[in-house]
């Protein structure tokens, strides 16, 4: 598993190579718009600036240079670009 750093509209998070973006966004507190989860609505449609993804087909439309996060699993460094602000929650942290 690689250690990857995501960039969400600016903001920067670590992240990995094996869970797709949408759940490693959640996982960091952000909200990202979301519906169906396999890759049908296009909700989680967002912009690839930079940076590589395997991304599962999908039957919504993706333009060039954009993916959907709930069926991309980045391979490198990525920058990501929503057209709306994210909404950020609070996340518990144990100790």
């Amino acid at each position: 598993m690689s250690r990857i750093t995501i960039s969400v509209n600016g903001q920067e998070l670590v992240g990995n190579s094996h869970q797709q973006l949408l759940e490693q966004l959640e996982s960091a507190g952000l909200m990202p718009e979301y519906q169906c989860r396999n890759g049908v609505c296009g909700a989680c449609r967002c912009k690839l600036e930079s940076g590589h993804v395997n991304q599962k087909d999908a039957m919504a439309y993706v333009a060039a240079g954009e993916i959907l996060t709930c069926q991309s699993v980045p391979v490198s460094d990525v920058s990501l670009t929503f057209d709306y602000q994210i909404t950020s929650v609070p996340i518990a942290v144990n100790e």
